[in-house]
């Protein structure tokens, strides 16, 4: 049988292009920014995880500009041997500062970071335990791991409790979970999580891709909102989300991280993240170091486009974070609201199976701290118009 059998006899993608309705691979032809030039139109951003809203912050951009000059465009080698540069050993020491952490190991990106974390840190005879609504990022990393994964129902601390029951004394646990769920905004159960965890002998790791820079004091994220940093063992990051660029991110003890960049594949052979993303995540990180107020704007405009959604008739999933998902429940329609959505001047993103169940589709809106009311109520307006929704 020939392998490309698969390839050939895909028509998913065909089928979706077919009706009109397919969502994906938009161009854009601005900067990311509150509002974009996408395909010729100006569309109001609703779908960007920019949350901080820095990709246009002009003095983040001369950082980058100024690491280019002085480092070229990029290293050319993994950190493990010539692609440390000194920038990312202050990147590595401020972030650690800011989360309250011994140490902090950066990964080319935060794909790559859960890739390398679990799969160094389970092996053969230990179990990672995982919330069933956890990235895929996540899941790919227990599968290049030699552990046991054990997934639990979403949020359910029954669910986990009957997991760890079932694993053996003898075996090493690592609980896995989001702090904030990527596409229906909410928030893990820490501190349940981090009780059963010392009752059952687990560690406990964070993937806060969607907590830096949204939860805690001064953005610091979802361990610190729930003041349970010294109980979490592990957190995980990204830079593309909150400090505007590309990589990720370890924060955890001198004895773990340096276990980690010993032992890490995605780590010792993939090349080191490039002058430019390494200087704008350090100066977004300085950025929202220095102006903590931004965190509570991008909470309070999260909070008008809850309070606008609902007043318009619109059924939403509710959340405290800026991702604020609206229910279209069947692929089909999703598919055609986003389409209409987008073409009407506003743009989200459609969430389908697997990332929701069959019958819980949703359109994932996201938010930014430089959004303004004025323009939050254009595109709530737009939205409720196509989803023909009453106030």
């Amino acid at each position: 049988m020939d392998i490309f059998e698969k390839c050939f006899n895909y028509t998913d993608a065909k089928e979706v292009k077919d009706a009109g309705i397919y969502p994906y691979f938009h161009a854009l032809e601005s900067r990311q920014d509150v509002e974009v030039v996408m395909e010729g139109k100006r569309r109001i951003m609703l779908g960007s995880n920019n949350y901080l809203g820095l990709t246009t912050n002009q003095e983040i951009i001369e950082t980058a500009v100024k690491a280019v000059e002085k480092y070229g465009t990029g290293c050319s080698g993994s950190r493990f041997l010539n692609g440390t540069l000194e920038m990312h050993l202050e990147l590595e020491a401020e972030l650690a500062d800011f989360l309250r952490k011994e140490a902090v190991v950066t990964f080319s990106t935060g794909f790559q970071s859960n890739l390398g974390i679990i799969s160094s840190i389970v092996g053969i005879g230990d179990y990672v335990v995982c919330d069933r609504e956890n990235h895929a990022s996540i899941y790919d990393g227990c599968k290049l791991s030699y552990g046991k994964m054990v997934r639990y129902r979403h949020n359910d601390m029954e669910d986990l409790e009957k997991r760890l029951k079932a694993i053996p004394d003898t075996a090493g646990i690592l609980i896995v979970t989001d702090g904030v769920f990527s596409m229906g905004g909410d928030i893990a159960r820490l501190p349940e999580i981090c009780a059963l965890a010392k009752k059952y002998g687990a560690r406990v790791m964070v993937d806060d891709a969607h907590g830096l820079g949204i939860l805690g004091e001064g953005g610091r994220g979802t361990a610190n909102y729930f003041g349970l940093e010294d109980q979490v063992d592990i957190y995980m990051g990204t830079f593309s989300k909150s400090l505007a660029s590309l990589g990720g991110y370890m924060a955890t003890s001198d004895e773990v991280a340096e276990y980690v960049r010993h032992n890490s594949r995605p780590f010792i052979f993939s090349a080191s993240i490039p002058p430019a993303n390494c200087a704008v995540a350090l100066a977004a990180l300085r950025h929202l170091r220095a102006h903590p107020e931004i965190v509570d704007r991008l909470a309070a405009l999260s909070a008008y486009a809850r309070k606008g959604l609902q007043q318009r008739g619109l059924k939403i999933r509710m959340s405290e974070t800026p991702i604020i998902p609206i229910y279209t429940y069947d692929a089909t329609n999703t598919l055609r609201k986003a389409k209409e959505i987008y073409e009407a001047g506003v743009y989200v993103n459609p969430v389908l199976p697997p990332a929701t169940a069959p019958n819980e589709c949703l359109l994932r809106t996201s938010y930014m701290a430089t959004h303004t009311e004025p323009l939050l109520d254009e595109a709530m307006d737009i939205i409720a118009d196509v989803m023909g929704a009453k106030a």
